[in-house]
């Protein structure tokens, strides 16, 4: 008797037919079952849904006002009894946003409605994943939590994550990567009822905690680890068990006049309007600039230009009248990131300022006492920002320095950072070569010997303070420009007067085991300033001749009005040729822009022999007849141009040595 019922028993151990036994079926089928489709009927009559495309490919988001849209009730899946598999797997493929500190979201609950009992739950938090579920004994019940750190979830892109329960052991798998094991100190129960329990996808029916993110595949898979059946995996961020038909439209051809069930958009939203903000925080998205006619894609912090209406300068109209503390011998136009655009000013007496862009105009931001400033240049050194100051005066106690002043991010000022020994200086230059950050600066003259040298300071890393490099002769230096040519780094010098005449040589250097040594010289008259600039693959430079003079000859009205000249590098000759000679009254600057795919030169003309009330002219590059002049501005005693952009449109802006007054000049475009 003892030997039939253990025969009974291993039958029915077994699944055999037999001894009064019935045939043992699981509750529910040993297939993937799309937990997601379930909420996602295929008429589109649910409301709450939106289908949005991410990096190419579907995603749900839910509505945060309908969070009881998402559920349907366990027996729709667990048809032959009401116990939740002891063994299983969950699998979930995703896009998380970036989660603020200490706050947590669902992907998936099971409540037990009427006593509204967490059964089952899968939540994530910043820094970890969390699968939670129900014990019960004789004792009472109590809600148990395993918590997977770090799964890396938080970073607005797809991940699938594979969570396969078993035998008290719980198994983490993102990406088909290394598994994260857990022994659980309370296993899964093996008699966990369901009955009259409801899933709810994305939250845990309230709208605390909803799920803000996207989500792609969302699988219960009774009985087995689900990590074989998907991993290896080509594509291991959207390796797929089963997804909704709704969500593969992207590879399917709609049928004829089909209508999206579900409302549908893309990541890469469209603003219209002005430009708004494009940052990592913002994401992917475009802007049409009506406009300017044009659509941009934000990519890396950056506005990208995708499709462009041709833009053309139109007209050039004032904006801005600035006043100035008093004359001004340069500006420096930069920006500060996340701080905003800055200008700064050389003013001739005894304090320099800088302006910030507010509100569609230069406003005054800071007071920089200087002496007789002739020019400043903005640079940076890592996260360094710095501002140096060329004084051309001796300050209280008749000593010469030059200073260069540090940002500072607590005071949101600029504050004195080292002083620099020069004489009479008139520009500083900022550049990089080999890794390594240099300064020069062009010393005009020394008493009344404008024959010195000017100095390379190179930054020492190690007493973060700027060092001198090397000497180089000049002869009444103004201008220094630093550009480059493939592998090499040139340096040009703008030197203007030697002591007796104003037709001297200014040189062009090339750096060359570890210094700058010469490489072409130029005859030029009473040179103020280089400017370098590419048009597609040529190489430009524009030297502005300001006097010609000679002191065996006596001065004429008309030696103010002379040629610049613009130079072309000849690859072959390897040296620069004369381009184009234009006429220029007392050129003092040039500057460079370009406005869609036109690109200009303006000078500053300064003086004509008689008045200081002369045109500054703005040339067209027009290929093979060079620059042409299209724009007259009436200025007075122009010394300095700099272009700058903003989101509401390019602009130019001048400094008079003559009058407190600058203009800032917007440009008009169609």
């Amino acid at each position: 008797m003892s030997a039939l019922l253990t025969l009974c028993a291993a039958l029915l151990l077994l699944g055999t037919p037999g001894c009064g036994a019935q045939h043992w079926e699981p509750c529910t089928d040993l297939r993937p079952l799309d937990i997601l489709a379930e909420v996602v009927p295929l008429n589109g009559a649910t409301s709450g849904i939106r289908m949005v495309q991410a990096e190419g490919v579907l995603g749900l988001q839910f509505s945060a006002t309908e969070p009881h849209t998402m559920s349907f009730p366990a027996s729709r899946i667990f048809s032959s009894c009401d116990l939740f598999p002891e063994e299983f797997s969950i699998v979930v493929t995703l896009r998380v946003p970036n989660l603020p500190p200490k706050k947590n979201e669902y992907l998936l609950s099971l409540l037990a409605e009427e006593r509204d009992t967490l059964l089952l739950g899968l939540r994530y938090s910043p820094t970890q994943l969390h699968f939670l579920f129900l014990t019960e004994d004789l004792a009472g019940a109590w809600q148990t939590r395993v918590s997977f750190r770090s799964p890396g979830l938080v970073d607005s892109q797809w991940h699938t994550l594979i969570l396969a329960v078993s035998q008290g052991s719980l198994s983490l798998t993102m990406d088909c990567g290394l598994p994260i094991d857990i022994m659980a100190d309370v296993p899964f129960p093996p008699t966990l009822s369901v009955r009259g329990a409801r899933f709810f996808i994305g939250s845990r029916k309230r709208t605390k905690g909803l799920f803000t993110g996207l989500i792609r595949q969302l699988v219960l898979l009774p009985g087995s680890d689900a990590t074989p059946r998907l991993c290896p995996s080509r594509n291991a961020r959207l390796a797929e068990l089963s997804i909704p038909r709704v969500l593969k439209r992207l590879t399917e051809k709609p049928d004829d006049n089909e209508v999206l069930k579900y409302p549908y958009e893309a990541d890469m939203k469209v603003t219209l309007g002005s430009r708004p903000p494009c940052t990592k925080a913002e994401g992917v998205q475009f802007w049409f600039d009506a406009a300017r006619k044009g659509l941009y894609l934000c990519a890396d912090s950056e506005w990208v230009s995708v499709l462009t209406a041709k833009t053309k300068l139109d007209y050039v109209e004032e904006h801005q009248s600035l006043h100035t503390n008093s004359e001004t011998l340069g500006i420096e136009v930069f920006n500060i990131p996340g701080v905003g655009l800055f200008a700064a000013t050389a003013n001739r007496k005894a304090r320099s300022a800088i302006y910030k862009w507010t509100d569609g105009k230069f406003v005054s931001y800071q007071n920089i006492a200087t002496h007789q400033a002739q020019s400043w240049r903005h640079f940076t050194i890592g996260k360094k920002i710095f501002l140096a100051v060329a004084n051309f005066g001796p300050n209280e106690r008749g000593q010469e320095f030059s200073v260069i002043y540090k940002w500072s991010p607590r005071k949101l000022k600029f504050t004195l950072y080292q002083r620099i020994a020069t004489h009479s200086a008139r520009d500083w230059e900022a550049f990089k070569v080999d890794g390594e950050h240099f300064l020069v600066v062009a010393n005009h003259r020394e008493g009344d010997n404008h024959n010195i040298d000017s100095v390379v300071y190179r930054w020492n890393p190690s007493s973060q303070l700027f060092e001198a490099n090397q000497s180089i002769a000049t002869s009444g230096a103004y201008d220094w420009e630093f550009f480059t040519v493939g592998p090499y780094s040139f340096l040009v010098v703008a030197n203007t007067f030697n002591g007796t005449s104003t037709q001297v040589h200014s040189h062009l250097y090339i750096w060359l085991v570890g210094a700058f040594q010469l490489f072409q010289s130029f005859l030029t008259f009473g040179a103020a300033d280089w400017e370098v600039f590419h048009i597609g693959e040529r190489i430009f430079l524009a030297v502005a001749n300001s006097h010609s003079y000679d002191v065996q000859m006596q001065a004429q009205n008309d030696s103010y009005v002379l040629s610049s000249v613009i130079y072309e590098l000849n690859v072959t000759a390897q040296n620069f040729v004369k381009f184009q000679d234009i006429p220029t009254c007392s050129a003092l600057d040039w500057e460079f822009f370009s406005v869609g795919e036109d690109h200009f030169l303006v000078v500053a003309n300064s003086f004509d022999g008689n008045t200081f009330s002369v045109n500054s002219i703005i040339y067209r590059w027009q290929g093979y007849e060079g620059f042409v002049a299209v724009h007259k501005l009436p200025t007075f005693g122009c010394r300095d141009w700099e272009a700058f952009n903003t989101t509401a449109g390019s602009y130019l802006i001048y400094s008079s040595a003559k009058e407190p007054l600058s203009r800032v000049l917007k440009l008009r475009t169609g």
